[in-house]
């Protein structure tokens, strides 16, 4: 796949780079090169093949899968600048 220097821009406009209008050959060039690497991934067969999580083979840790209801208000009211009755406190937006 191709990319002109008309998409080129556009693609630097999306991303808000500003580019200069002798850089976008290049720029063309590159998004090409890396849209032909990408074409070359999906030709591998990765049938069979596991995911990864990290190039050393680990497991993750986990942890039991439970609610609980925290039972630490008191810690995370604590960081709140205004806290009433249990809940936080905030401006009155609507009137």
């Amino acid at each position: 796949m191709s990319i002109d220097i008309d998409t080129a821009r556009k693609v630097a406009h999306l991303a808000r780079i500003r580019v200069e209008e002798a850089d976008l050959p290049a720029l063309a060039g590159e998004l090409s090169g890396i849209l032909t690497f990408m074409e070359q991934l999906n030709e591998v067969d990765v049938e069979g093949v596991e995911p990864m999580t990290s190039v050393t083979p680990m497991r993750l840790k986990r942890r039991a899968d439970v609610v609980t209801d925290g039972d630490i208000q008191g810690k995370v009211l604590a960081n709140a600048p205004d806290a009433r009755e249990g809940f936080f406190a905030v401006p009155k937006v609507v009137e």
